[in-house]
């Protein structure tokens, strides 16, 4: 009995190494339906984690406003005026057919600073209206109400005095503002100089930056970079800040406009 379980043993033994299937468990295949394949996307064990993605690149596109066609030239004698209220509400832009001061601008931030101005006296004597910002063929109008979004009634009434001031003609900005213009080149020193010494160091704080991009006539343009680019407060500080110091310097400046594209900057507001 022992000698039949050693021949049986050895036998075994032999038909493993033989690789003899007869041997062997059977073991039960399965087809490419019971098991996904794995060969076009392999299982990287070792690393259990995926890498995140990139951020993807954000593109601001920049959409110039079309004046040139802003008025059919069916009428040329007939005053046309077009509004445009802020997206703030508390300005609205007033945009004529007209030439109102040609080349230039001048702001006016009380009802005082309008005399000898029949276009500014005319429209600080409507009860809403608390600034005048005249440049060349447009008049930007500040409301004293900031709770009042619509603009339509007060509109109605600005729109009234511009017609009516244009059709009787006569002078609309004052004379004396006219002659006492400083020279373009005057200004443009006068606004590096705010810039350079009170600005820009004053900005430099918070890592701003304030360049001046262009100058017409009396009519500026910055640009803010570094910290002030997409910062929530730029707007303020521009108008509480920079507006402040630039009049300091050159109190003849008018309008003083940012073309910075805050929504490319580090933190951006719309």
């Amino acid at each position: 009995m022992i000698k039949e379980i050693i021949v049986s043993f050895f036998k075994t033994v032999k038909n493993i190494f033989s690789g003899n299937s007869a041997s062997r468990e059977e073991v039960p295949t399965t087809t490419s339906e019971d098991t996904p394949n794995t060969s076009t996307a392999p299982v990287e064990e070792d690393a259990p984690f995926s890498k995140p993605e990139p951020p993807a690149m954000r593109r601001v596109i920049r959409v110039s406003a079309d004046t040139e066609n802003l008025f059919p030239p069916d009428d040329p004698d007939k005053v046309l005026i077009k509004a445009q209220p802020s997206n703030t509400g508390d300005q609205c832009l007033f945009m004529l057919n007209r030439t109102l001061f040609e080349g230039h601008s001048w702001w006016y931030p009380t009802f005082e600073n309008a005399e000898g101005s029949s276009l500014a006296e005319r429209l600080f004597s409507l009860d809403d209206v608390e600034t005048v910002l005249v440049h060349e063929a447009t008049v930007t109008v500040t409301r004293k109400d900031k709770s009042i979004l619509d603009w339509k009634p007060l509109g109605m009434e600005v729109g009234t005095v511009l017609r009516e001031l244009l059709e009787e003609g006569g002078p609309l900005i004052s004379q004396k503002i006219r002659d006492e213009m400083p020279s373009q080149d005057d200004i443009q020193q006068g606004i590096q100089k705010a810039i350079n010494e009170e600005v820009n160091p004053g900005v430099a704080g918070h890592g701003g930056l304030i360049t001046l991009q262009k100058i017409k006539g009396n009519t500026i343009t910055i640009k803010m970079g570094g910290g002030c680019q997409g910062c929530s407060s730029a707007d303020f500080t521009l108008k509480q800040g920079i507006h402040g110091s630039f009049r300091k310097f050159v109190p003849q400046i008018g309008a003083i406009f940012d073309e910075t594209d805050h929504a490319a900057g580090m933190n951006p507001y719309f």
